[in-house]
């Protein structure tokens, strides 16, 4: 009988044939919503916390802090409550609240506050003082290495290694990083893709990081191509996966998909595979849908 943590990964991967241009291209969603947290972040999570107990880093009565956005806090309170560790995590105020009631339903503590910047700022001092400790998310290597363990491998073997590019939106680039590392030993020629919103817009999940935030983990030699994404784009390509193709997933996923289809329209032949980050019943109460 398997535990939460053993069906963490190995997230199937559906195609998108409705929404794509060309025929001679596919294109593939890898559903991480399916992981048992609801999202991506339930492997980076599990990584985070599991290698800093082994190291010793997290001791019996450690409280950890995190600043996140919303599907690390989730995954991190889930996965905290499951090693018995005490968390406290640091989000937005304008964060849907799907996401503090479900924190708060795995025992963690939340505190809001104005912007994800004050977030990390507020996570980092309360990090450094007796008792606590930061993951970090922004500069674990834990983060990419979760991916260069499981999804990179993943994506490789679900697609017989015939997979061409890979499409990622970037917040804290842990996904983007590890997948890439893995794919490029496999083969140097896999084209990575990172998305990024246009300047004024905000699509959660997806970030313009100012430099002095940039996250610490992210090396732009491993992003062959960035596209940016347009808030309005990614709300309606969120829609029409729902509607058209039966996936129902986030604002990052809708971007990331819409990225996705750009590019199948550039290429003669392909296999692009994008990640749809998250389930859309993390955004009920917002306009996503409405």
């Amino acid at each position: 009988m398997a535990g939460i943590i053993d069906i963490i990964g190995n997230t199937p991967m559906v195609e998108i044939s409705k929404l794509n241009p060309n025929p001679n291209v596919k294109i593939f969603a890898k559903l991480e919503g399916n992981n048992p947290g609801g999202s991506v972040k339930d492997r980076a999570s599990l990584n985070m916390i599991r290698s800093a107990i082994e190291r010793g880093d997290i001791k019996p009565g450690t409280r950890l802090v995190e600043a996140t956005s919303g599907n690390t806090g989730i995954a991190l309170a889930m996965i905290a409550g499951l090693f018995g560790v005490e968390i406290e995590l640091v989000m937005p105020a304008n964060s849907t609240r799907e996401r503090t009631l479900t924190m708060e339903a795995f025992g963690a503590k939340v505190t809001l506050l104005e912007s994800i910047e004050v977030c990390r700022d507020y996570a980092e001092e309360k990090g450094a003082s007796e008792g606590y400790y930061l993951l970090n998310q922004f500069a674990n290597k834990d983060n990419y290495m979760a991916h260069y363990k499981t999804t990179g491998p993943e994506l490789w073997r679900d697609t017989n290694g015939e997979i061409t590019h890979f499409v990622s939106s970037m917040g804290t680039t842990g996904t983007i990083m590890g997948c890439s590392k893995y794919l490029k030993e496999q083969n140097p020629q896999v084209q990575i893709v990172g998305c990024q919103p246009t300047e004024g817009s905000s699509i959660p999940g997806i970030r313009r990081w100012p430099q002095e935030y940039l996250p610490k983990i992210f090396d732009p030699s491993r992003v062959d191509r960035t596209v940016d994404i347009a808030e309005d784009d990614a709300t309606q390509m969120a829609r029409k996966l729902a509607r058209v193709e039966g996936v129902f997933a986030g604002m990052s996923s809708g971007g990331a998909c819409s990225a996705a289809i750009q590019l199948a329209q550039q290429l003669d032949k392909g296999l692009i595979v994008f990640i749809a980050c998250d389930r859309g019943d993390r955004y009920l109460s917002s306009t996503l849908f409405g």
